[in-house]
């Protein structure tokens, strides 16, 4: 599913089409999964649902850009988590 960010939707459309997308990243020793609850394009921030060793945070970010590529820094060395990375979920089943 597409989860690149078109620079035409607003933040309502990018917010519903997004929401609780996945992306699951590999910290070297364990598996950690960012859900998106929310994205800003306005403020430039993404608040994510973050489930690391059985634990579930809801953090915020800032959003930054590289070119046209999304993206939000994660833990102590700020590995670039890209949103085209996600993947939506079907909710329709």
């Amino acid at each position: 599913m597409n989860t690149k960010v078109n620079k035409q939707e607003t933040n309502e459309e990018l917010n519903k089409r997004l929401y609780l997308a996945e992306f699951e990243y590999f910290d070297s020793e364990e598996c950690i999964t960012f859900n998106i609850v929310d994205i800003d394009l306005d403020n430039m921030n993404i608040t994510v649902a973050v489930t690391n060793r059985g634990r579930i945070s809801v953090i915020t970010y800032d959003l930054l850009r590289d070119g046209d590529c999304l993206y939000f820094e994660y833990g102590n060395f700020y590995e670039q988590i890209e949103i085209d990375n996600f993947t939506e979920v079907d909710c329709n089943g």
